[in-house]
């Protein structure tokens, strides 16, 4: 299971009228601690921000998946109501997620959280859909990890 971490990065940034201007901006990564996430963060960011930044904050999130679409360009936390059934005394209970969704706008990103739900038994509510200023989400990389050391 993935731990998603919002690391928040200041930097100056060029805006498109030609001036300077001093952003935080967010930024999602899958890291196992808060220090990892920073690095990776650092490492991520290094190619695509010339000169310095700083990351400002780093925070673990209750996001419990994400929905992926390459060709958006922006992200929507969807806030869903899953329900069920407590087999003692037949109450409806509600327990919430957190989903983030990949989609260019409000249509889509309900339609790619439908999409994304499809497989699912459970019955659930959408509470709420929002968009959000996370700029990128960064996955976990897989194999890179340096083997240890033959003693031999």
């Amino acid at each position: 299971m993935a731990n998603w971490f919002e690391c928040k990065v200041r930097y100056d940034k060029m805006m498109e009228n030609g001036v300077q201007k001093k952003v935080n901006e967010p930024y999602m990564v899958d890291a196992l601690s808060f220090t990892e996430a920073e690095a990776r963060i650092i490492e991520e960011l290094t190619p695509f921000i010339s000169g310095d930044f700083t990351v400002s904050a780093v925070k673990r999130t209750k996001i419990s998946e994400i929905f992926w679409d390459d060709s958006a360009d922006k992200w929507y936390l969807v806030k869903v109501a899953f329900i069920t059934i407590d087999e003692k005394s037949a109450v409806e209970k509600k327990s919430i997620s957190f989903i983030l969704v990949a989609a260019n706008n409000f249509k889509e990103a309900l339609d790619n959280f439908m999409e994304g739900m499809k497989g699912t038994m459970a019955d659930f509510d959408i509470v709420s859909i929002t968009e959000t200023p996370i700029m990128d989400v960064y996955k976990v990389k897989l194999g890179t990890m340096k083997p240890a050391e033959d003693p031999a």
